[in-house]
C-alpha cells in the first residue's frame, strides 16, 4: 500500500517510481495524502503539468519508521510471492510491530532484535531461526533500495538445531486415508500423490494445464527465485490418467478448475465460486476416521520421493519432479538407505 496510517502522527504516501522512492508525510485525512500521492505521481511523469493543487512540502525523514519499513516489505512479498510465504509474513510482521512498532528503523538494535530472537527460542529453535531469516530479509530489503544504511542482524547467528529423520509415512496408512475420504476428496488425494505436487499447485490446477492426449500435467509454482510463477511437466501415471479422464468427462464446462468449491465469502456477503483454497482440517478428520498417525497434505509428496529414491530413480529426475531449483532441496526429501550404502556394508562385513 503506497498510503497509510501511522498512529499518533496521521496519513502518508510512499511509493517507487522509475527507481525512485517519494514520500511525504504527514496529512490529516487518507483522502488528503491520496490527492497529494496522485498530484505528486502526475509532476514526476510530466515535468510541467497542467495547473492543480499546490504541492505539498516533500520531506525525506532522516530515519524512516520501522512499521513503515515492515509495510514496504509486506506489499513487495505479497506482489511478488506466494500467498503461504506473504501470510507467513504477516503474522511476523504483526510480532515485530508490538515489539518495535514505534521506533524508527535505527531504534532497532542488535541486542534487542537478539533478546527477541532468545524468546522466540524457547518456543523451539526452528521458530527463531525462521524470524531471524525473515528479519534478515526485511533490512536487507531496505538496504539494497537505500532506504536504511545497515542491517541490525547481520552479526547474529542461527540457533543451533537437532536434525532428525522426517517420518516418513507408510504407504498403507496413506491408502487407508484416501479410502476414508469422499469420491471428490479422492480424486484430490490421488492428484496430489500421483504428482508429489505442492497443495498449491493442485488447487490452482486448470483444465488447460491437463493434456490426456499426451498424458501430463503442467503444474505452476512461485517457489523459484524472484517469485516467479514457473511451469514444469510432470507425466501421468496411470492412476492419474483414470482419475483425471472421469472428471474431466464429468466437468462444468463453465469451471476452468479441475478441483473447485462454493463457499460463503464473509466479506462480500455472499456465496462465491472458485478453486480450492487451505484445507488443512480435513486431513486430522480424515486420519482419526482411518485410524492412522497424523499427517499433512506435504507428507504426500515425501513418500513419492522416497518410493522413487528406493527405486534407485536419479537424483536429477526426482527433483526436476518435485519441482525444486537446488538439488540440496531434494536430498531433504529422501531417506531411504541405497543400494550402494548396502553393498559398501556388505563388503565391510566380509571383509572386516
Amino acid at each position: 500500500m503506497s498510503v497509510y496510517s501511522v498512529k499518533g502522527k496521521g496519513w502518508r504516501y510512499d511509493f517507487i517510481l522509475d527507481g525512485g522512492r517519494y514520500s511525504s508525510s504527514w496529512f490529516d485525512t487518507k483522502a488528503e495524502a491520496r490527492d497529494a500521492e496522485a498530484w505528486r505521481r502526475e509532476e514526476i511523469k510530466n515535468p510541467t503539468p497542467e495547473p492543480g493543487p499546490a504541492p505539498v512540502l516533500e520531506t525525506t525523514p532522516t530515519a524512516m519508521d520501522f512499521l513503515e519499513l515492515v509495510n514496504l516489505r509486506l506489499d513487495h512479498v505479497k506482489a511478488y510471492n506466494s500467498k503461504r510465504h506473504y501470510t507467513d509474513h504477516f503474522y511476523m510482521a504483526k510480532r515485530w510491530i508490538g515489539e518495535w512498532g514505534k521506533l524508527s528503523w535505527e531504534e532497532v538494535s542488535r541486542d534487542q532484535i537478539q533478546n527477541y530472537l532468545l524468546r522466540r527460542a524457547k518456543v523451539s529453535p526452528y521458530t527463531a531461526n525462521k524470524d531471524l531469516r525473515y528479519l534478515r530479509a526485511l533490512f536487507n530489503f531496505g538496504v539494497i533500495r537505500n532506504w536504511i544504511s545497515e542491517n541490525p542482524t547481520r552479526s547474529l547467528s542461527f540457533f543451533p538445531v537437532e536434525k532428525r529423520l522426517k517420518y516418513i509415512r507408510p504407504q498403507a496408512d496413506v491408502l487407508k486415508v484416501i479410502a476414508a475420504a469422499d469420491p471428490d476428496t479422492q480424486d484430490y488425494l490421488w492428484s496430489i500423490k500421483e504428482t508429489m505436487a505442492r497443495v498449491g499447485e493442485i488447487n490452482r490446477l486448470t483444465w488447460t494445464d491437463v493434456n490426456l492426449e499426451e498424458r501430463y500435467v503442467v503444474l505452476y509454482t512461485r517457489k523459484k527465485k524472484g517469485g516467479h510463477l514457473t511451469p514444469r511437466k510432470v507425466p501421468m501415471t496411470q492412476k492419474l490418467f483414470a482419475v483425471l479422464s472421469r472428471r474431466y468427462r464429468g466437468r462444468d464446462e463453465k469451471k476452468p478448475w479441475v478441483f473447485w468449491q462454493r463457499h460463503w465469502d464473509k466479506k462480500k456477503k455472499e456465496w462465491v465460486e472458485g478453486p480450492y483454497q487451505d484445507r488443512k482440517s480435513i486431513m486430522k478428520t480424515l486420519c482419526q476416521n482411518a485410524k492412522v498417525r497424523y499427517f499433512r497434505f506435504h507428507a504426500l509428496r515425501h513418500l513419492g520421493a522416497s518410493i522413487l529414491d528406493r527405486a534407485n530413480v536419479n537424483v536429477g529426475s526426482i527433483q526436476r519432479i518435485l519441482g525444486h531449483e537446488n538439488r540440496a532441496t531434494t536430498e531433504i526429501y529422501l531417506h531411504s538407505i541405497g543400494n550402494a550404502e548396502r553393498e559398501a556394508m556388505n563388503v565391510f562385513e566380509r571383509v572386516g
